[in-house]
């Protein structure tokens, strides 16, 4: 049965799940990349941009199964770029170049409209103007038996947790503080959303958990 899943996301240990000022050239804001580090140097991570190398073991292991068995990605506005207000034209296509990592349909939450990219790699962004629920319904379509990520940014999880529509959390602790950015937390009471821990595994670079809904 089809998932909606969060997979793969840092955190740092008080809390922020991305830096200050987020720009072109601070994707996930400042010190942001920081949360990451156990991602960066893994073979899943090379993997996805076509590139050899890596290592592998349990940081490895996660990061592969972040990307794993998604037929639908749903993105906040921020996390496919930095631009802000009404599209000025179609010249920005998302950071990550011409053949994207998603390899899929991938729906991009946003207040403006904008006619679909088709990217190189299987991947489609659609720009949906209808909310998190209009998102979801169209990214479950999409996905068929497969699952749904919820890929960031924070806001976008946020919303999408307040609303009951996650079944899961794969979450990495990275071992870094970073004082200020966009806290994940607040106000989210996780047992009460029937959240609970169903696995955690540490490694010298994060603290892999998983939360289940039950």
């Amino acid at each position: 049965m089809s998932k909606v899943r969060v997979a793969g996301f840092s955190i740092s240990l008080d809390g922020f799940s991305a830096g200050i000022e987020q720009s072109l050239n601070d994707p996930l804001g400042k010190r942001g990349t920081e949360i990451f580090q156990w991602f960066f140097r893994t073979k899943s991570f090379c993997a996805m941009h076509g590139n050899g190398g890596g290592v592998g073991g349990t940081d490895d292991d996660f990061g592969r199964r972040a990307m794993e068995n998604f037929g639908a990605f749903i993105l906040g506005r921020n996390m496919f770029g930095p631009v802000r207000g009404p599209w000025q034209d179609d010249s920005w296509k998302g950071w990550w170049g011409a053949n994207p990592p998603y390899h899929a349909p991938t729906f991009v939450l946003t207040h403006y409209e904008r006619e679909p990219i088709v990217m190189e790699g299987g991947t489609t962004f659609y720009f949906v103007t209808g909310g998190i629920e209009e998102a979801l319904k169209l990214a479950k379509q999409a996905a068929g038996d497969k699952d749904v990520k919820i890929g960031g940014g924070v806001s976008t999880v946020r919303q999408y947790l307040q609303a009951g529509l996650i079944d899961s959390l794969q979450f990495a602790l990275a071992p870094v503080a970073l004082g200020q950015g966009e806290a994940l937390f607040p106000g989210i009471d996780l047992p009460a959303l029937g959240f609970s821990v169903t696995e955690h595994e540490a490694t010298e670079h994060a603290t892999h958990v998983v939360f289940t809904k039950s």
